[in-house]
């Protein structure tokens, strides 16, 4: 069995639902589908639960109104019997009067996310239902019976096991399995989401759980290209990724990917596949435990990063000064993305300044703090071994004509980063790519 999922673009609307149907449908085998929300209802969803924030039900009892007329004129437009338009009708009525009975007087995020979850609720109701009526054996999995998070809100990989299991071996013989992306349950019971990474976090569980032959995620791009193709000329689908390099450049940039949602299938050894649903020829990327030998495979930039520097003539010799420097950052809750040291200075880059005023205060104790703004992390990813000559160079002589604030070069093997200004981003991207892919 294979694991498919499709994001809110393949399913927003009734012709891209009738394209995914036949993509699912077309090899015959048994196939388990993860659905997102269709594009542009989770946003309605949020403004909802936004108006009853702000204590204002009016406001969205209108967007609601609005989200109503347009799934029904969806409807309209996808079943072609009398009895299917009826019968989802019916159902998506009650989930949009179940919108308008949320109160004002008591909205909190237990609310919200009981909100939000029915995006997903309503595009996989509508996709079982056109499936039916095309006479397809498909049934409508309820994730909220079997994803769960535990108390740290990581997701339960065993307690998903157990109960997937369950479900599926009391509904055998199915050709088509649908569930939502995304939603889920935690350790207590209440609905939930996975947040980060999402559907795709949601297949990558269930095809490790299943477990499945390939988990592959369908969306609008033909893979992972080796440059960002909105910034760059001239850039090609990567055919093949190790789970490392993907993670690199997920996390680095590289937005059809999460960098956590590949993790339970790298564990499972399940491979990946990154497939593009309005070209569904194409072969886009595949991603698993295989290492093409000294190669650069790709480049993915990173931006709104600032650069922090403490200098400091006392940290010579000085032991425990990095433990002081790490901790700062632990107690402001604030990652780290790049880091480099010499004997008398640490420089540190983060994404996230939200406390940077109170990290900057505590630093300040150990030594001289300079900060800059606007700065861009561009990494370079590949077979990038210590013993392979000459391949960091091949990345450092793309950056000749572009000031380098930070390299981080040998935390792995398959990384190398630089820091820049973000107004130098665009050009040291092209210049990396003449180099790197591009050479005549």
């Amino acid at each position: 069995m294979k694991v498919m999922k499709f994001g809110g673009t393949s399913v927003g609307t009734p012709d891209r639902m009738k394209s995914v149907a036949s993509l699912i449908t077309e090899s015959g085998e048994p196939t388990f589908v993860v659905l997102s929300a269709m594009s542009g209802t989770t946003n309605s969803l949020i403004e909802i639960s936004d108006y009853l924030y702000k204590k204002n039900p009016e406001g969205s009892h209108d967007v609601i109104k609005t989200l109503e007329k347009k799934y029904f004129n969806d409807i309209d437009k996808l079943y072609s019997t009398k009895e299917m338009r009826q019968e989802t009708k019916e159902f998506l009525q009650g989930k949009f009067d179940y919108l308008r009975s949320f109160s004002k007087d008591l909205f909190t995020s237990f609310e919200e996310k009981n909100i939000v979850a029915q995006g997903e609720i309503l595009s996989t109701n509508m996709m079982v239902n056109y499936l039916k009526e095309r006479g397809i054996k498909a049934i409508l999995l309820n994730a909220l019976d079997f994803m769960r998070t535990d108390k740290n809100a990581e997701p339960d990989p065993q307690y998903i096991r157990e109960k997937l299991h369950a479900i599926m071996n009391k509904n055998a013989g199915y050709q088509i399995y649908i569930t939502q992306g995304f939603i889920c349950r935690n350790a207590y019971g209440e609905v939930d989401n996975l947040q980060r990474g999402g559907s795709d976090y949601t297949a990558s569980l269930i095809g490790a759980a299943l477990p499945a032959d390939e988990i592959q995620i369908w969306t609008d791009i033909d893979g992972m290209h080796n440059n960002d193709p909105r910034i760059v000329e001239k850039t090609d689908a990567v055919s093949q990724l190790n789970f490392e390099e993907a993670a690199e450049l997920a996390y680095f940039g590289a937005k059809i990917l999460h960098p956590t949602c590949v993790q339970p299938a790298k564990y499972a050894g399940i491979p990946v596949r990154l497939k593009n649903t309005m070209d569904a020829k194409a072969p886009g990327t595949i991603i698993n435990n295989d290492l093409v030998k000294g190669k650069i495979k790709a480049v993915a930039a990173k931006d709104n990063i600032t650069a922090i520097k403490i200098k400091s003539s006392r940290m010579l010799l000085a032991t425990g000064f990095m433990r002081k420097v790490f901790e700062i950052f632990e107690s402001f809750q604030t990652p780290i993305d790049m880091i480099t040291t010499s004997e008398v200075g640490v420089s540190m880059s983060i994404d996230n300044p939200s406390h940077l005023e109170g990290i900057v205060a505590e630093l300040k104790k150990y030594g001289t703090v300079t900060v800059d703004h606007d700065m861009c992390i561009i990494c370079v990813v590949g077979d990038l071994e210590w013993k392979n000559l000459g391949f960091e160079t091949l990345a450092t002589d793309a950056m000749k004509d572009i000031p380098v604030r930070m390299i981080s070069y040998g935390g792995s093997n398959y990384n190398i980063s630089f820091l820049i200004r973000e107004s130098d981003k665009k050009k040291a991207l092209q210049n990396l790519s003449d180099t790197l892919f591009n050479k005549k």
